[in-house]
């Protein structure tokens, strides 16, 4: 089959996106391939179509789960086998999915970063048989990327073993990281140079708007107000998260909130409901959106700056994938300033903290000098700052830091499934005296599921069983532990937590190396990337679009034509008669009323519109 025919056959598109059919080429070609194209290129189909077209299977590290189990998901909706291994699972269901990756006839196997360098991984590498290394998230492995990963430099590793083409891909990675990216991928002696694809990285369609503001409420409800269709708006704090999605809905707007602190029940449901529309606006952090495929987001509001252009662009980005006109605009004042820069401060905690912190930690899990290569933890940051009378902040950065020096590995929030194993044997079960009917149905689910379950305790997916034993799902955990109590069944409920891998043993005081001339240079590195985003919110003179192409390193560039930099700069009469026939069709309105308008961003309104209505008036026009 032809690139076409496979996009045709698996995707139901007749045709490839700008910059897919080249990237597709190249890797079947057999090239070390780096492609860089904005948020909603859409990425994935320039790695999955040419798995598709040749023997083997696809190795894809990513370090988003989220990600990964949304593309497992949608690969096997379209029949095509899709395995995944990542934090939460059991060694058991690491070795079964690995074993029936290497035997199973799979297409893909999707890994997070830590699992490349266990030993129970590398047991199987030489069984799998890979056509490609896939590196998504690939500014990861660069140390000038703004979210360097120690645990990517260990995929140049496996270039040794197996001798592969790679198919890298990332949205955001400036000159200097795409050449540091294909440096530390090329590792195979004799092979091509990377074939580094860009795509452009205008979005015709998105307008970019900075609104320099201290109502920020009232310039949210102007947005959901005056543009039309589903809409995400970002902030830090996910107690605040949950009081804007309070405002929203006093005012009449649709809207829920979602952070990495709720459930992964309710974390599901919102998410589902926001992409069918049944929630229009999701007011959230930056756990929101990785990998959420909703073509039709009009809008995408940040509430305040993000600490780098890199990781605004790829949140902007959410908006407008469908390819009409959507905003993606930026709220900001002198105090969101002043944060971040106390951010940038937290974020960089003392080196003698770094050690401080390192220590408690092996003592806070009972890890004695000389032990714990190897070791998962279970972490507690509430409980651990609590002990030490700590704040977390500095807490979760110093892990962070400890993460870079290569010391261990932090997951914030990592998922643990709900596990069951049946401790009655077989011929008994339905001889036991179960207290409610609707418990045959879920064992006889269970057993038909999980063939396992009589043996050891497995990981069960609470809505497949919940629909099968026609429950709802609060309901089936009702029954899981009744059945616990009548000692059917032992019942571990989902929960979530961070995990702490750990390197190596565990080390004296004065023997840790924290790489001091890292730690500078990833503040350096933290400054300037800070200074860019400070840049971009002062900076009213430049296209805003050709200010973010120009930082990615894209030096041909037009005017937007639809910016609030660019809409400034329209003639001024237009923006007059603009306000005059507003007035004219709504006579008596209120000063309030012509703000609305003004801050509308589809009226294209620049931001001294209000100036210019009292102009207006002063004139005696209005």
């Amino acid at each position: 089959m032809t690139p076409e025919q496979t996009l045709k056959r698996w995707w139901g598109y007749d045709s490839f996106r700008p910059m897919q059919k080249e990237i597709v080429q190249s890797a079947l070609d057999g090239r070390d391939t780096l492609a860089i194209m904005p948020t909603g290129g859409g990425k994935s189909i320039c790695f999955q179509v040419p798995a598709m077209m040749q023997d083997g299977m696809a190795l894809v590290v990513t370090p988003l789960i989220a990600l990964m189990k949304d593309q497992v998901q949608n690969l096997q909706q379209k029949g095509i086998k899709a395995i995944a291994v990542h934090a939460g699972m059991s060694r058991r269901e690491v070795d079964l999915a690995l074993n029936n990756a290497a035997y199973g006839d799979y297409k893909f196997l999707y890994v997070s970063p830590e699992r490349l360098g266990t030993p129970l991984f590398r047991s199987y590498l030489e069984e799998l048989n890979l056509n490609y290394i896939v590196v998504d998230e690939a500014h990861c492995i660069s140390q000038w990327g703004y979210d360097f990963r120690p645990d990517y430099l260990k995929i140049g590793e496996l270039r040794s073993i197996i001798d592969v083409p790679v198919i890298a891909l990332t949205a955001t990675a400036t000159t200097k990281v795409a050449e540091d990216i294909a440096t530390r991928l090329s590792t195979i002696p004799g092979r091509a140079p990377f074939n580094v694809l860009r795509s452009g990285f205008e979005r015709p369609n998105l307008s970019y708007i900075v609104r320099e503001c201290h109502d920020k409420a009232g310039q949210l409800l102007d947005i959901c107000r005056g543009v039309q269709g589903s809409g995400i708006v970002y902030l830090r704090s996910r107690k605040r998260c949950e009081e804007v999605a309070a405002l929203l809905r006093s005012e009449g707007v649709s809207a829920s909130f979602y952070h990495a602190g709720l459930g992964t029940l309710s974390r599901t449901e919102r998410q589902e409901a926001w992409k069918k529309g049944e929630i229009r606006v999701m007011v959230c952090t930056n756990a929101f959106g990785m990998g959420i495929d909703k073509p039709d987001v009009r809008f995408v509001v940040h509430w305040e700056p993000t600490d780098s252009i890199e990781s605004y662009f790829q949140e902007a980005g959410r908006a407008g994938r469908d390819g009409k006109r959507s905003y993606a605009v930026l709220l900001w004042n002198e105090t969101d300033v002043s944060h971040l820069q106390q951010m940038l401060e937290a974020s960089f905690p003392s080196l003698d903290y770094i050690e401080d912190i390192y220590q408690k930690l092996h003592i806070i899990s009972n890890i004695i000098y000389e032990t714990g290569e190897g070791q998962t933890i279970r972490f507690d940051l509430e409980a651990f700052c609590k002990q030490y009378k700590l704040r977390p902040s500095p807490v979760r950065y110093a892990l962070r830091y400890l993460e870079q020096a290569g010391h261990l590995s932090f997951s914030e929030d990592a998922d643990f499934p709900t596990r069951v194993r049946i401790s009655v044997p077989r011929n008994l079960l339905y001889d036991a005296d179960l207290s409610q009917p609707q418990m045959i149905p879920l064992l006889e689910a269970l057993m038909r599921n999980y063939p396992g379950i009589m043996s050891y305790s497995v990981a069960i997916d609470e809505e497949a069983m919940a629909k099968a034993s026609d429950v709802a799902v609060p309901y089936l955990r009702q029954l899981l532990y009744q059945l616990s109590l009548e000692r059917i069944i032992n019942y571990i409920p989902a929960d979530r937590c961070s995990l702490v891998f750990l390197e190596h043993n565990r080390l004296t005081p004065g023997n840790i190396d924290l790489m001091p001339e890292r730690y500078k240079f990833l503040r350096g590195n933290a400054e300037a990337r800070l200074e860019a985003m400070e840049s971009y919110l002062r900076d009213s003179g430049t296209c805003r679009s050709r200010q973010l192409i120009s930082y990615f390193g894209q030096q041909e560039s037009s005017d937007c034509g639809t910016c609030d930099v660019c809409r400034a700069a329209a003639p001024e009469k237009q923006h007059r008669a603009a306000l005059l026939r507003f007035a004219k069709s709504h006579p008596g309105c209120t000063l309030q009323e012509v703000k609305q308008f003004c801050d509308n961003p589809q009226n294209g309104m620049p931001q001294n519109a209000m100036e210019l209505y009292r102009k207006l008036l002063d004139e005696g026009l209005i």
